[in-house]
């Protein structure tokens, strides 16, 4: 912390705190000089400043009111809360900052790109209203329905019985909320009982899982 804005949130002058501060690195055997820093005033002149760091500032301040004190803690506790920035002091050292912000910046780059299936996925399910059928889910999957069926027939979520024209969910699929069948009635027997057909269906949760292990593969 500077000696400018202990003396800002001390209400003293800063001259007063450059002599404090001068008088605690004598006793401590500490080179003044070598914590001055320049600065132009308001009428463009140079002055001197002393820049201290947190276990100096508190020896300072020790002999301060409890107030003063209070204030200078808090205002140290706010600049330790910031990230820190340290700024290249030669060429070597800038060089190596510019490496390290590429190296971030490529970084961040992959992230993107591995999340990128995963945000398309989820636009896709906001568009999405109740349960659909195989053929509209691979639709707002964005794959062919072929690939969607084999997909979830080689994951065990779908099968056929041997014979039958439609697909039916496995029941952990369908106790976990992936997927539903839905009854219809198709019509009446001579004998007057109904004909009925199950199909199954996606759930919007169930489209969520999908989206996301599919990643949207064409």
């Amino acid at each position: 912390m500077s000696s400018r804005e202990i003396a800002e949130l001390t209400d003293k002058q800063h001259k007063h705190v450059k002599r404090d501060i001068e008088t605690m690195l004598r006793e401590l055997g500490r080179d003044a000089p070598s914590f001055g820093r320049i600065y132009f005033d308001s009428m463009n002149r140079q002055q001197t400043e002393y820049h201290l760091d947190r276990e100096l500032t508190e020896v300072l301040i020790t002999g301060y009111s409890i107030p003063l004190r209070a204030r200078v803690i808090r205002r140290l506790h706010e600049l330790e809360s910031r990230p820190h920035v340290t700024v290249p002091q030669s060429l070597p050292e800038a060089l190596r900052l510019a490496a390290d912000l590429a190296e971030q910046n490529s970084t961040l780059r992959l992230v993107v790109q591995e999340q990128a299936p995963k945000v398309e996925a989820l636009q896709r399910i906001a568009q999405a209203r109740g349960t659909l059928c195989l053929t509209d889910a691979a639709k707002h999957l964005g794959v062919q329905r072929k690939v969607l069926l084999i997909w979830m027939r080689e994951n065990r979520w779908i099968y056929r019985r041997e014979g039958a024209a439609h697909w039916l969910g496995y029941q952990p699929r369908l106790q976990a909320g992936l997927l539903e069948h839905r009854v219809t009635v198709l019509g009446t027997e001579d004998d007057g009982a109904q004909r009925l057909a199950s199909q199954v269906r996606v759930t919007p949760k169930g489209l969520t899982v999908l989206a996301q292990k599919l990643g949207g593969a064409n």
